[in-house]
């Protein structure tokens, strides 16, 4: 399959128009092949995603982040020196779908609405019209009604089943029950406020800092930068093993770099 054939069907659901300004989605390395057969999908470009979807064939490798914000010379024997190097000895191109990705709350970014049932779903932050009629306004993070009232047990039992909690971290009152809930996935407790303002009492997201967790009206559960994000990337790619067929499309997944202390 040609590469710009790939890149117009990711882009579907991750149209570039709605990144954000200071984003870098999109083309991160190019490459002089202009076909694949085998696509890899990672959280990180990191050498050890790179070297493990390049073990395993991959002809391009689609990241959520991106390679580098501003991106600078490979003058130190670094990460990204060594990702560089990986990926132009196998002459593989790394695209990164972002915020493209982020924005589109009708895609794999909407799949805890999903998982929860949320009805009568809102934006947090709208960044622009809808994708499709009937959808949801391009933007980041989501807030909805949930079908009942639930414990903050339940709530956390049901992430539990999708995404590593080990290292959450709970911030706030802790409500008796919660109806109305809201989430941005990735770092998004700058839309806390916004969140509460739309009725949420629980508000889902990653890397709350001390002085927000210190002042939050409501309910905040910190699971931190990777888990709901590396769960939206394994969507992604089940999206596109229907999407691209007969191109092979693989996950290679990830751990948080953040890990539990143990007392020694």
């Amino acid at each position: 399959m040609r590469l710009n054939e790939i890149f117009a069907v990711i882009e579907k659901t991750a149209p570039p128009a709605i990144a954000a300004s200071w984003d870098a989605s999109g083309l991160q390395v190019a490459s002089s092949r202009d076909t694949a057969a085998t696509l890899a999908l990672c959280l990180d470009p990191t050498p050890e995603s790179v070297r493990l979807a390049l073990k395993k064939k991959a002809d391009v490798i689609v990241s959520h982040h991106p390679l580098a914000f501003k991106p600078g010379l490979p003058n130190r024997l670094n990460a990204y020196r060594e990702i560089l190097r990986l990926l132009f000895a196998a002459d593989v191109p790394l695209y990164a779908a972002h915020t493209s990705l982020d924005a589109n709350l009708d895609g794999p970014a909407g799949w805890l609405a999903k998982e929860f049932n949320l009805t009568n779903p809102a934006v947090i932050e709208p960044m622009g019209a809808p994708l499709h009629e009937g959808g949801l306004p391009a933007g980041f993070g989501l807030v909805g009604d949930l079908t009942g009232a639930y414990s903050l047990e339940e709530i956390t039992r049901t992430l539990a089943r999708h995404i590593d909690l080990s290292t959450a971290a709970i911030c706030g009152h802790e409500p008796e029950s919660v109806t109305r809930l809201a989430y941005c996935l990735g770092s998004g407790s700058s839309l806390l406020k916004n969140a509460a303002g739309l009725g949420a009492q629980l508000f889902i997201t990653g890397d709350v800092k001390y002085h927000t967790a210190l002042a939050t009206e409501i309910c905040l559960l910190d699971v931190g930068h990777h888990s709901l994000e590396e769960e939206m990337m394994r969507r992604l790619c089940l999206l596109l093993q229907e999407q691209l067929t007969p191109l092979s499309v693989f996950f290679v997944p990830s751990s948080s770099p953040r890990r539990p202390l143990v007392p020694a």
